[in-house]
């Protein structure tokens, strides 16, 4: 096929932020799309195979877009923007850049980075009960909480409750020093760091302390019925069938409910089932509850934990498909 030249103005005060570092976000698309992208007096020109310019030109437009709305451009942009290039799927960036969900204490803009995360997000405002499932790493959690203070600071709820199995991962709670509060804060930690990032520690400690906002081990939740709430279970992998039962039939009116997990990171005995994957299976058809499952392309953190979560990804249906052949074959031995 041949080679075509195309030409575009970014204005010099975006340019930089858009070709990253040293030009390390140019050299990414350079290399991913096996085009030219050269800097003329202002202009820029890509060059290269035509479907591949038209597919870097979209990129740098949305790029440039995103910077004139006074955004910085991150690296987990620039990856998202090329993997969606190399689908042919347009102008998701731009459209999930433009949905704010709130702002941190400090100001920057709280908003889903990915497709999968705008799903999410849609889902919660939609549903009575959403499940946020996928790895670590996509915002699950996260996201879930700048929805829930939202909606606490609008008066769409009149408290949040955020809940945690207190599961031991190799170490007994008995063990640990110190009253029961501070041996299970360590399991509850996440939800309090994302508390002070997006509310502050002042407003945190003014409204946990009038009650407005409790964070409490799963066990704590049995026997009450939570009224005009907005309740988040995280990691809820780690819940027996029991504990999930308990909690879904705690919801009362006016109530939203996030539950959050990865169920391939249980800390359960073994042999135990999780009360996230009965879940899964039994309430998959009712209407009200949405299931919603982030991959390895929604992990917004360092580019390297994509990769990693990719690659325990790939190893472990490689697993499941030697398992499924190996029993498969010693069954028709049998036979």
């Amino acid at each position: 096929m041949s080679e075509i030249s195309e030409k575009m103005v970014i204005p010099g005060e975006h340019m930089q932020k858009i070709f990253g570092m040293q030009d390390a976000y140019l050299k990414k698309l350079e290399r991913d799309f096996q085009v030219m992208v050269v800097d003329r007096n202002g202009s820029v020109v890509i060059t290269g195979e035509e479907r591949n310019v038209r597919k870097v030109k979209s990129i740098l437009e949305q790029l440039t877009e995103i910077s004139r709305r006074g955004n910085e451009i991150e690296e987990q942009s620039v990856d998202y923007a090329i993997t969606m290039g190399m689908e042919e799927q347009e102008n998701v960036i731009t459209e999930i850049d433009s949905d704010v969900i709130c702002h941190t204490i400090n100001g920057k803009p709280i908003k889903p980075k990915t497709l999968g995360q705008k799903k999410y997000v849609d889902a919660i405002r939609k549903n009575m009960i959403v499940f946020g499932l996928g790895p670590a790493g996509t915002g699950k959690t996260y996201l879930a909480m700048a929805m829930a203070i939202t909606a606490f600071k609008n008066d769409e709820v009149s408290r949040i409750i955020l809940t945690r199995p207190a599961i031991e991962a190799g170490e007994k709670l008995g063990f640990l020093p110190g009253d029961l509060q501070s041996k299970v804060d360590p399991y509850l930690r996440p939800l309090y760091d994302a508390l002070y990032q997006i509310m502050g520690a002042e407003s945190f400690a003014k409204n946990m302390e009038k009650g407005l906002i409790e964070v409490a081990p799963l066990a704590y939740m049995r026997g009450r019925t939570l009224d005009n709430a907005y309740i988040i279970l995280d990691e809820a992998q780690n819940t027996t069938p029991a504990q999930m039962k308990m909690f879904l039939t705690r919801i009362g009116f006016g109530s939203k409910v996030v539950v959050t997990g990865d169920s391939s990171q249980k800390d359960l005995p073994a042999g135990s089932k999780s009360g996230l994957d009965i879940a899964t299976k039994v309430l998959s058809k009712i209407d009200d509850i949405a299931f919603c499952n982030l991959t390895s392309k929604d992990v917004v953190r360092h580019p390297l934990v994509q990769k990693i979560v990719k690659a325990y990804d790939d190893y472990e249906a490689k697993e499941k498909t030697h398992t499924h052949e190996k029993y498969g074959r010693s069954r028709s031995d049998r036979g």
